[in-house]
């Protein structure tokens, strides 16, 4: 059962877009606009585009587009009815459907009540438990006071079997939905977390959907363990219905602000070290949640910033994943560099004891082949003939791994400066590394992938201009043409649909409905191009207004002109008839550039409806 048109309108109506491309998208105002780089495709300058009065993006790049609830779905890979959902559920909007129905979207919601009530529940046991004062004492050892603990809403889980289960009356299948519990062999809840210091998840849009926690240092207070186990440093909530470790970022719902004000986004392995570089007055960190550094969390980065740096030991995650990264760094468009850490210093260590030192790393930060380069040739013996030898051998290896050539041929030649061996003999020992390297499992270029995805784009710039400027007015500023223009003004036929579709004050984004479920594809592409290109400052006068008028009288009286000519020559008309109106209509279109425009206009218009009711009947 579909919702009804009203209510999935006064979603469209109550939905700020802006905040909700944002959430995934750096935008910035750009006139009465808003810009930023295209999420659909990879691109270093930016083409995409919103209009935040009429709710519709465009990208003038691949042409995707689209209203609040066409982003929501090809973002979060939803169905029509889940996006409305979703964009309702922000909006506090109640939709309603039939009993039963959408199963899975009332298990989310279930399931994030569950995890928003368990994330306040282990804060406010962090903030005021008197069992929570070991780890209190901890996190101000690590640096972490008060303030930080309530901007990352920091918890504490106490060494109870299922004191969250218990307290919030949690069901078995919320437990292991969200991975808060689990039903024990005796068939009693019990926790996940347990005597841990808890750092939640929140997506970007700042709702928790995870958790992660840390045990505590030991205590020479402590009992010995009896039954031999060891427990893991961390430990993190599992795949969910809610969660994706390989789409999350730990803390990009608190650092997107400052990446998209500094351009820059850093990634660490852990949440202290997220927190550390905040402390150190670099608040744009994030972390992978306990899984290794994907294209998944390249996509999402790259929305929000195009310089991505590696806080971490880059060299080791380098070994396996390098040549994804040297392609993710292509296909998306976006430059990796590696802060270089002191040996055996992590950046939430460093942050505590030297914040200047972590900052100067972060600005010295250097491209990603380069650190593993140096890596390679600073552990070398560069003293002897075969120590070079071999630290060339190993180097070459280093550069074959990164996919274009002109790269590779700069950083051969340092190689061999480095090295002290001739460059043209490292040529063919570079190309037989290329030729050793697996190459089946990179990720598809740009192009590739735009094969598949790219529709036929619409030509704004072959679209006639007075019909563009009369469409910009009808988007932008619908109560200064009120009754002002008609169908038979547009001379383009993808216009007057355009128009048709629009006229009577219709929502651009319910002009677009229409027109898509007509497959009047061209002209809703049209409408959306349309309403993301005024770049203008104001409203536009009478004056103005009049002047776009006239230009479309001019034009669409002009190819009225032009059928009475043929029908004169066909004999459908006498001389004298045709004669007398095209002398009447030329009068008058002389007419519009003086004080009589208003009756010119009117006279005209009406003149070119009934032709138009002639032709049609």
């Amino acid at each position: 059962m579909a919702f009804a048109d009203g209510e999935i309108a006064q979603v469209r109506a109550a939905t700020d877009i802006v905040a909700v491309i944002s959430e995934h998208v750096a935008l910035k105002r750009a006139g009465r606009r808003w810009t930023g780089l295209c999420p659909f495709h990879g691109e270093k300058t930016p083409s995409f585009s919103v209009n935040a009065e009429q709710g519709v993006y465009y990208c003038f790049g691949c042409r995707a587009s689209g209203d609040a609830i066409k982003f929501v779905r090809e973002i979060q890979h939803l169905d029509f009815r889940d996006a409305v959902q979703f964009l309702a559920d922000k909006a506090g909007i109640q939709l309603h459907e039939e009993e039963g129905s959408g199963p899975k979207r009332k298990e989310r919601l279930e399931l994030m009540d569950a995890m928003a009530r368990a994330v306040d529940w282990y804060h406010e046991r962090l903030l005021t438990s008197p069992d929570a004062g070991r780890a209190r004492q901890y996190l101000r050892a690590r640096g972490i006071d008060g303030d930080t603990v309530r901007q990352f809403k920091l918890g504490w889980a106490p060494d109870a079997w299922d004191a969250l289960a218990t307290s919030l009356k949690l069901p078995v299948h919320v437990l292991t939905g969200t991975g808060l519990g689990f039903e024990n062999s005796r068939g009693r809840r019990q926790d996940a977390l347990r005597a841990r210091v808890v750092f939640p998840i929140f997506d970007t849009s700042g709702k928790p959907i995870a958790l992660g926690g840390r045990i505590l240092p030991p205590s020479p207070e402590d009992p010995p363990r009896t039954d031999g186990r060891v427990e893991p440093k961390y430990k993190n909530s599992p795949e969910t219905a809610i969660y994706s470790k390989r789409r999350t970022l730990y803390a990009l719902n608190v650092a997107k602000d400052d990446i998209i004000k500094s351009g820059e986004i850093l990634v660490c392995e852990g949440y202290t070290d997220v927190i550390g570089f905040f402390q150190a007055g670099l608040p744009r960190a994030v972390a992978t949640c306990g899984t290794a550094l994907s294209e998944d969390h390249f996509r999402t980065m790259k929305n929000f910033a195009r310089r991505i740096v590696l806080a971490y030991d880059a060299d080791a995650a380098g070994q396996s994943a390098a040549a994804s990264v040297y392609q993710w760094e292509r296909k998306h468009e976006v430059d990796v560099a590696v802060v270089q850490l002191p040996k055996g210093m992590d950046p939430g260590e460093l942050a505590q004891k030297d914040p200047d030192a972590l900052r100067e790393a972060v600005a010295t930060a250097m491209p990603f082949l380069q650190f593993r380069l140096d890596r390679v040739l600073l552990s070398a013996n560069l003293s002897s003939a075969e120590g070079r030898a071999r630290a060339a051998e190993m180097a070459l290896d280093v550069v074959a791994e990164h996919p274009v050539e002109l790269v590779r041929d700069q950083y051969l030649q340092q190689v061999a400066d480095r090295c002290r061996v001739d460059v043209e003999k490292l040529r063919p020992m570079l190309d037989s590394a290329i030729r050793r390297g697996p190459r089946s499992d990179a990720p598809a270029t740009p192009a590739e992938e735009r094969t598949t995805k790219e529709p036929v784009p619409f030509d704004l710039t072959s679209s006639p201009r007075p019909g563009l400027a009369a469409l910009s007015l009808l988007i932008h500023q619908p109560d200064s043409v009120t009754d002002r223009f008609e169908a038979a003004y547009f001379i383009d036929e993808t216009q007057r649909a355009a128009f048709e579709a629009l006229a009577g004050g219709a929502l651009v984004a319910d002009a677009v409905d229409a027109l898509e479920r007509r497959e009047e594809r061209a002209a809703a592409q049209l409408i959306r191009q349309v309403s993301v290109s005024d770049d203008s400052e104001g409203a536009a006068g009478e004056k103005e207004v009049s002047e776009v008028v006239a230009q479309l009288l001019r034009a669409s009286v002009g190819e009225e002109l032009k059928n009475i000519d043929r029908d004169l020559r066909a004999g459908l008309v006498t001389p004298a008839s045709a004669i007398s109106v095209i002398r009447d209509v030329k009068l008058r279109l002389a007419e519009l550039d003086g004080a009589d425009a208003p009756s010119a206009e009117a006279e005209l218009r009406t003149w070119l409806v009934s032709r138009e009711d002639f032709t049609d009947a």
